[in-house]
């Protein structure tokens, strides 16, 4: 296994399951425990892992739970989701990253005839009881603070499908275009859904620009569409307008 797949992994146990054990870490990975040391080493020296004791954890600055973060900035995210909705046509198959904006239209797809693929379980839950929608959950290990699949079986599933358009959320959207992700276990896995789609629609309302985030998912060559809000940043909207972007804008109450 590359070092860089050792880290995903002991990165995507400490978002699953909190502090974790040297030991615990080295049999999962099938490596010594000193070879783990130096992982973590390197993951605290990137400011991604705090050491313990014969373990580590995740910094204390870590993202909030999946129902903190839904409660920010939510008429700004129904905006958006109502936008992206209108995108939408019966009888479309739709890829649903996570998070809650996405999570948001979701909702707004209620009753409509379409197929949705997701790697979120907050979009599952919503949809689960709507006959209308043809609903795919992707497996992969359950990412319980953001009720999120990931892993090498989610990978793997995507792999497996294709979707007319893929609904993308985001942590924050640099001046030039760079879409970013807070967690580093979710990258591949919007990687792989972009992979999976004919159009990639990047949902973001303005409080995402520039937002945050350490890790890049993407350009913005890559996004065929932006939907967002009246106040996003202006040059942002310019650098991906100018990438060939369709840029969609929500008015805000």
């Amino acid at each position: 296994m590359l070092a860089q797949q050792r880290y995903e992994r002991i990165l995507e146990r400490l978002r699953t399951d909190g502090p974790v054990e040297v030991g615990t870490l080295a049999r999962q990975l099938h490596v010594s425990e000193a070879t783990v040391r130096r992982d973590l080493r390197r993951l605290e020296d990137r400011e991604l892992v705090t050491r313990l004791h014969g373990g580590a954890s995740l910094p204390t600055a870590q993202e909030p739970p999946f129902a903190h973060v839904a409660t920010s900035h939510v008429p700004d995210k129904d905006a958006v989701a109502r936008e992206a909705a209108g995108l939408v046509n019966d009888g479309d198959v739709l890829l649903l990253d996570i998070g809650t904006t996405t999570h948001r239209l979701a909702a707004a797809l209620r009753g409509r005839t379409v197929t949705i693929i997701t790697s979120s379980l907050a979009v599952y839950e919503e949809l689960a009881g709507d006959s209308s929608v043809e609903l795919i959950l992707l497996g992969g290990v359950v990412r319980r603070n953001y009720r999120s699949m990931v892993g090498f079986l989610t990978e793997q599933a995507l792999r497996q499908v294709r979707a007319g358009a893929l609904f993308l959320g985001t942590s924050g959207v640099r001046p030039d275009g760079t879409v970013l992700d807070t967690t580093v276990v979710e990258v591949p896995v919007k990687q792989a859904m972009i992979a999976a789609a004919e159009r990639v629609v990047l949902l973001a309302d303005g409080s995402k620009f520039p937002g945050g985030g350490l890790a890049r998912v993407c350009g913005a060559a890559e996004v065929d569409d932006l939907v967002s809000t009246e106040d996003a940043d202006p040059d942002t909207l310019t650098t991906f307008s100018d990438s060939g972007t369709v840029v969609h804008l929500a008015p805000t109450s």
